[in-house]
């Protein structure tokens, strides 16, 4: 049994829950207060534990108090490092706040819903260190790749070195561990507690309102900032989400959930300036590449380590735009030309459509590399 164990599905998928018996059957010859005390507990309860609505409706709400308390103790020495400081200070104390208030929160719900620690949210798994590392890996492989495609192209061209002696490895510190937050916070929202917590109350139903909603929502109050990329990933991942619906597929929860975190993902980054659909859409593709190795891996530290490697690579060691930005303190010098759609323009290398090919690529060697290796434990338990 232990050894089976080991080797489960990553996330608790939800089960068949039957129809509530009606309220006479279920009550009947109970007192007034124990009616009540019933009714309090199935509202709020199901057959595995808090229901996940409520759950992440407090989750947000520490995430919201949290993110103020702490900002508030951080503010005037953040303040005082982001007028006179550096940007990479800067994005790294914006970040410890964010993680802070993530790391209380997440730790607090893990609590109040009986759960060992905030690890269960996708982070125990198995062989932690080599995943994260083996994440950090591709994620470098993959942005040298797309830097590499456009620099054969012709739509990307190096510059000077702009750091030099003890400023690079001074600068590439600070941008590490920032983006190591970064990769801890983004991930630790989405693939470790959306979609660990969606998964397990979760339908196709409830998958398409929540998306419908938020397209409805970008649709009567955002413009530009690339908001065609979130439709296009909430259009794609409708037919597979609908067909799993459709045969009834088992432990189709995951999926349904990795769409709707998906689609927030690249909603979340409608949010920086300067960014492009296809930038958006490429956000919301990894998103999913991210949950897929969560699927391939049985935990996040894969996604973390990629996502952190992928934007350090791309803002610091190559001095490329992310996001529309180029950060102060980067280490080699780039500069774009030609049409926007192939050099992304001020989307950076992220807006380009070439990026689309390189995730793909990064998708079918996440699946060849880990994919067999699943197979192969799942058939010897």
């Amino acid at each position: 049994m232990k050894e089976r164990h080991k080797f489960m599905d990553p996330e608790i998928q939800p089960s068949v829950l039957k129809t509530p018996p009606d309220e006479s059957s279920l009550f009947a010859g109970l007192e007034p207060e124990t009616k009540v005390v019933r009714w309090m507990h199935w509202a709020f309860v199901g057959s595995q534990g808090l229901r996940a609505g409520w759950s992440m409706m407090f989750f947000g709400i520490l995430l919201y108090l949290l993110l103020n308390l702490i900002g508030s103790l951080f503010f005037s020495f953040s303040f005082s490092v982001k007028q006179y400081g550096t940007r990479a200070f800067s994005v790294f104390f914006d970040e410890v706040i964010w993680f802070l208030a993530l790391v209380g929160a997440t730790a607090l719900i893990a609590l109040l819903e009986g759960r060992s620690s905030l690890l269960a949210f996708n982070l125990n798994g198995r062989r932690r260190a080599p995943r994260f590392l083996s994440g950090v890996a591709a994620g470098f492989a993959a942005v040298s790749v797309l830097v590499g495609a456009m620099f054969w192209g012709g739509w990307l061209h190096f510059g000077h070195v702009a750091l030099s002696g003890a400023e690079i490895f001074e600068f590439g510190a600070v941008w590490a561990v920032a983006f190591l937050l970064v990769g801890c916070v983004e991930e630790g929202i989405f693939r470790c507690y959306l979609q660990f917590t969606l998964t397990r109350g979760i339908n196709f139903w409830w998958a398409l309102g929540i998306i419908g909603a938020l397209c409805l929502r970008l649709l009567l109050h955002s413009k530009g900032n690339g908001v065609w990329g979130v439709y296009a990933i909430a259009l794609i991942g409708l037919v597979p989400c609908l067909m799993l619906h459709i045969r009834k597929t088992p432990r189709s929860g995951f999926w349904q959930a990795a769409w709707v975190t998906s689609t927030i993902f690249g909603y979340w980054h409608t949010h920086n300036s300067g960014e492009n659909s296809i930038g958006i859409f490429a956000a919301a593709l990894i998103g999913f590449v991210f949950c897929v190795s969560v699927r391939v891996t049985s935990s996040a530290w894969w996604a973390i380590g990629c996502h952190a490697a992928w934007d350090w690579t791309e803002t610091f060691f190559y001095g490329t735009a992310d996001s529309g930005m180029v950060a102060p303190g980067h280490y080699l010098t780039t500069t774009t030309s030609g049409n926007a759609l192939w050099s992304g323009g001020a989307d950076g290398p992220e807006g380009s459509l070439l990026v689309l090919g390189v995730i793909l690529l990064m998708l079918v060697a996440l699946l060849v590399f880990y994919g067999r290796k699943r197979t192969a434990a799942v058939a010897a338990a």
